[in-house]
């Protein structure tokens, strides 16, 4: 059975502590330095996105899409494009999309046999099956596996990216410039090797994503995830409100407790579900993956923006040189 929970996760606190921010963003710097040089206009967007006031101007330039007319047969079946897009604005997040079985059977089939690439480092290669032999030959604690290119040789994961009710929910929410920006398969895995650091490197902290002005995220889970398998928490409606804190910095992590003071514990949402599961937000709005504490959890993500994506690198990876 598919369902949403408005919990607290039990852990979110001793997962979400950022220590050790700033020398991760130094580390980034020469990511910021080749994003800047690769497009002028990235630089605006990384000081200004993060504020309300230029976020909301930039939407006045969206650019404006009818009614849903009727598009192309979609495997989510008839959904309304245009109604997604109002419960978007109104919370953030859309839970009514189900991926086809024979779809989710192929893509999680293709991530299974086909080697990932750990914690984002390409020189970490390993099957999924072969997490564990992986910590010990790297010597190291493994919490993730990306399949970065090599997704787009999964013909089922390029007919997800490519069906027509994405891009229409896209155009309804983002406008008209809407465009695919990115399609992602990875691997959550359960580790009991995983330091404090290492948790705070990942992705297990509340945090909202800055790579384009405006952004609409589809993911779908592979496999069953359940409260104790890493579901991904959202914030409902945080992508409308943001504490003043929060905008004028540079850090798009913060701590569990400071989010969910402001933000309303009730707006958490922990969302579990069958394989096949699906559900797209605002990734503007704070939200985190949490720790997978017993199965590897198994996830696709479908993005779109208004702005051209980055042609040398993959979601999260290092500049590749």
């Amino acid at each position: 059975m598919l369902e949403t929970s408005k919990t607290k996760p039990q852990d979110l606190e001793s997962i979400a502590r950022h220590g050790g921010t700033f020398r991760r963003m130094a580390a980034r710097l020469p990511t910021y330095f080749t994003d800047l040089r690769e497009n002028p206009a990235w630089l605006p967007m990384f000081l200004l996105a993060r504020t309300i006031p230029f976020r909301r101007a930039h939407w006045l330039t969206a650019r404006r899409v009818s009614k849903s007319a009727p598009v192309a047969t979609s495997m989510f079946g008839d959904i309304e494009a245009d109604k997604v897009a109002d419960e978007l604005r109104r919370s953030g997040i859309f839970t009514g999309l189900i991926l086809p079985d024979p779809i989710r059977q192929e893509i999680a089939r293709f991530a299974s046999e086909t080697p990932c690439f750990g914690n984002f480092e390409r020189k970490l290669e390993f099957r999924a099956d072969e997490h564990a032999e992986a910590e010990r030959r790297f010597g190291r604690a493994i919490l993730s596996g990306h399949h970065f290119e090599r997704i787009a040789s999964c013909e089922a994961a390029v007919a997800v990216q490519q069906d027509p009710l994405l891009l229409d929910i896209a155009r309804h929410y983002l406008g008209g410039e809407a465009k695919l920006i990115t399609t992602r398969t990875w691997w959550s895995f359960p580790t009991q090797s995983a330091s404090e650091s290492d948790l705070s490197r990942a992705s297990f902290k509340f945090h909202f994503d800055l790579d384009d002005w405006r952004m609409l995220k589809f993911f779908f889970y592979l496999s069953n995830v359940d409260e104790d398998a890493g579901p991904h928490v959202y914030m409902r409606g945080s992508h409308n409100k943001r504490r003043l804190k929060h905008q004028l910095t540079l850090l798009v992590g913060h701590p569990a407790e400071e989010v969910l003071e402001f933000y309303g514990e009730e707006s958490a949402v922990t969302l579990t579900g069958k394989a096949g599961y699906g559900f797209v937000e605002d990734p503007f709005g704070f939200h985190m993956g949490t720790v997978a504490k017993y199965h590897p959890r198994l996830m696709m993500e479908v993005g779109f923006g208004v702005s051209k994506p980055s042609k040398r690198r993959y979601h999260g990876e290092p500049v590749v040189r």
